[in-house]
């Protein structure tokens, strides 16, 4: 029976995989999330399309940047962007540990260190280093914590769904067979769970970014912060500005005109002020939970399933 679903699983996959690489060329989103919705749906299959359709994709033409606003959107964007990055390395780590016979804990660390750093120096600091005014040390730097905390919560969920499927189905399937990627299909679907709470807190103290919005001939956000040569720091503050002006002048051009008052502006405006500046719980206090977080799944991965 286990035979009949991963055939299943893998077609699904096929098509789901070929309707987002083909559809998403025409979603007004930024490369390197466009690149996030392809893999997470090669790795996660069906779920990925309904992620990306639910979540990205333009529903009616001009109105983007208004639909992926919402909150819950924006933390979609943000854990795409985290488990897209970090499978990548993880996914390398597991092919690794298999080559070289590793089981348990050294699996474990290897698919962590490489998860993380090409999810933080690639995924993260290197594609979106725009937003960092384009240097590529500021972005590393802003972006270590919030990397590091999504990866702490993928791999909470992660491993002992990982764990537990190996030992059940196929406990020293390897690259070659089906069900050594149908495995970590469904431990990176669990990963994505489980990094979502950390992230909406994340996006809402404006720690990571979410969706964006990116037209061909439009001075997008990036490029402004790239040309202005602004500080991280200053960044969301230049940003909340952009969106209050575009947002006033909208108020002023529909004043004179008696047209609503319906652009790019109120949806930057809106999306640019989605929560207080202050983290609460503290970032320290979060970095102490994300890692007690991994503890727990590293430990009920023992328990249901003993490395």
């Amino acid at each position: 029976m286990i035979d009949g679903i991963m055939l299943l699983w893998f077609v699904l996959t096929g098509l789901a995989l070929l309707f987002v690489a083909i559809d998403i060329r025409s979603t007004p989103e930024s490369t390197v999330m466009k690149w996030g919705f392809v893999l997470v749906t090669a790795y996660t299959g069906v779920f990925g399309a309904f992620f990306y359709v639910l979540g990205c994709r333009e529903p009616l033409p001009g109105t983007h940047e208004r639909y992926v606003d919402v909150r819950w959107r924006q933390v979609l964007g943000s854990t795409m962007h985290c488990v897209a990055g970090d499978g990548i390395g993880i996914l390398v780590g597991a092919v690794i540990s298999n080559a070289l016979a590793l089981r348990g804990p050294g699996e474990v660390v290897l698919e962590y260190v490489l998860g993380f750093a090409f999810g933080w120096t690639i995924f993260q600091a290197l594609f979106m280093r725009d937003m960092a005014g384009g240097s590529y040390a500021r972005s590393l730097s802003s972006t270590f914590i919030p990397e590091l905390l999504s990866m702490n919560l993928l791999m909470a969920g992660m491993v002992p769904t990982m764990m537990i499927l190996q030992s059940t189905l196929a406990p020293m399937a390897g690259p070659t067979a089906p069900v050594f990627w149908f495995v970590m299909s469904m431990a990176l679907f669990v990963g994505f769970i489980v990094a979502y709470p950390m992230n909406w807190w994340l996006v809402a103290y404006n720690l990571k970014h979410g969706m964006m919005t990116i037209r061909p001939g439009v001075m997008n956000q990036p490029e402004m912060n790239m040309a202005e040569g602004n500080m991280p720091g200053m960044e969301m503050a230049n940003m909340k500005t952009a969106g209050a002006n575009a947002h006033a002048g909208a108020h002023e051009h529909a004043a004179t005109s008696g047209a609503a008052p319906i652009g790019q502006g109120d949806a930057m405006a809106s999306q640019m002020d989605h929560g207080p500046s202050t983290p609460v719980p503290s970032v320290p206090i979060m970095t102490v939970l994300s890692f007690l977080a991994l503890a727990a799944g590293v430990a009920l991965s023992q328990f249901a399933a003993p490395m």
